[in-house]
C-alpha cells in the first residue's frame, strides 16, 4: 500500500482484479500494435472513425448547432455535416473527443454494472446516428457494432461473466491507441488542407502551425488514456470495494486540501499486493 499523505488512507495494486486488467491491457495493446492496420480490425478503426465523426456531433449539439449529416467511409474517413454552433469548439472535438471515449471505455471496463452502462451508452450512439442521414458503410457498420454489444450484454447478464468488461476494455484500448496514431497520421507527420488541425490553425488558433495542433491533441490524448489507467486501478483497489467513486479518488488524491507545492507525490511500494 502507498505511504500515507497527511494521514489520508491510501489506495493499494494489486489484487486479482487489477493484475487481471493491467494483463489485458498489456495485451489488448499487442493486439492493437501488431494487428491495427489489418483488414481484420478495419471495423475497429471505423469504429474510431465513428467516434470521431459523433464526437463533432456531440460539441455541436452542445453549443447549440444542427447536426444534418454524419457518414463514415470505407476508407476510414468521414464527414459531419452541421449548421451552426462553435466552430472553436466544434473543430478540435473530433480527435479530442474519440481519445475522450476511449478514457471512457477503459475506466468503466472495471465493473459489470459501469461496463453495461458504458455497452448501452455506445449502443444508443451508434442508434442515434442512423437518424442523421447515414451512408451505407456507416448503416452496416452502426447495426453491425449494435447487435454485436448488445449479445454481449445479454450474454453478460443471463449466461456468462464476465465478458462484457473484457469487450468495453478492448474498445477503450483500440479506440484510444489508434486516436493517438491517428492524429500522428494525420495532424502530425503531414499537414494535409481541410483537416482538423488545417481548420483549427486557420480559424482558431492563427498562432500555431497545423503540425503543432496536433503534437498538442496527441499529448492530450495519451494524457487521457494514463488518466483511464489510473481511475481505473483505483477503482478496482480493495480500498474502494465498499466506496462510491469520488471517495475512491480521495485515497489518492485529498481533493479538498490539494497543493500543488505542497503535495507528496512519493509512491513507494504502489505495486506491492
Amino acid at each position: 500500500m502507498g505511504g500515507s499523505n497527511d494521514g489520508a488512507e491510501q489506495w493499494s495494486c494489486c489484487n486479482d482484479e487489477q493484475t487481471l486488467f493491467i494483463v489485458l491491457y498489456i495485451a489488448f495493446a499487442a493486439l492493437t500494435l501488431s494487428l491495427g492496420y489489418s483488414l481484420i480490425l478495419k471495423p475497429m478503426r471505423l469504429i474510431t472513425v465513428f467516434l470521431h465523426e459523433m464526437s463533432h456531433a456531440i460539441a455541436c449539439w452542445i453549443t447549440g448547432g444542427d447536426v444534418m449529416q454524419l457518414q463514415v467511409y470505407e476508407n476510414e474517413g468521414g464527414v459531419t455535416r452541421y449548421i451552426g454552433g462553435t466552430r472553436c469548439l466544434i473543430i478540435p472535438a473530433g480527435y479530442i473527443g474519440a481519445s475522450f471515449f476511449g478514457m471512457i471505455f477503459v475506466i468503466l471496463s472495471g465493473g459489470r454494472k459501469t461496463s453495461t452502462f458504458a455497452a448501452s451508452l455506445f449502443t444508443f450512439s451508434l442508434l442515434l446516428a442512423l437518424c442523421y442521414s447515414p451512408n451505407k458503410t456507416m448503416i452496416y457498420l452502426c447495426l453491425s457494432y449494435a447487435i454485436l454489444t448488445l449479445s454481449f450484454i445479454i450474454v453478460e447478464w443471463y449466461y456468462y461473466t464476465p465478458i462484457l468488461q473484457f469487450l468495453i476494455l478492448f474498445y477503450g484500448v483500440f479506440t484510444s491507441m489508434f486516436a493517438v496514431a491517428d492524429i500522428y497520421d494525420d495532424t502530425v507527420q503531414r499537414s494535409v488542407e481541410g483537416s482538423d488541425a488545417y481548420a483549427c490553425s486557420t480559424e482558431v488558433c492563427k498562432c500555431c502551425a497545423p503540425r503543432c495542433i496536433g503534437i498538442q491533441w496527441a499529448l492530450i490524448a495519451i494524457i487521457f488514456q494514463l488518466f483511464g489507467i489510473w481511475i481505473a486501478l483505483v477503482e478496482m483497489s480493495d480500498e474502494c470495494e465498499d466506496l462510491g467513486w469520488f471517495d475512491c479518488i480521495h485515497l489518492s488524491i485529498d481533493l479538498d486540501d490539494f497543493d500543488l507545492a505542497e503535495r507528496n507525490w512519493d509512491f513507494d511500494g504502489f505495486w506491492d499486493p
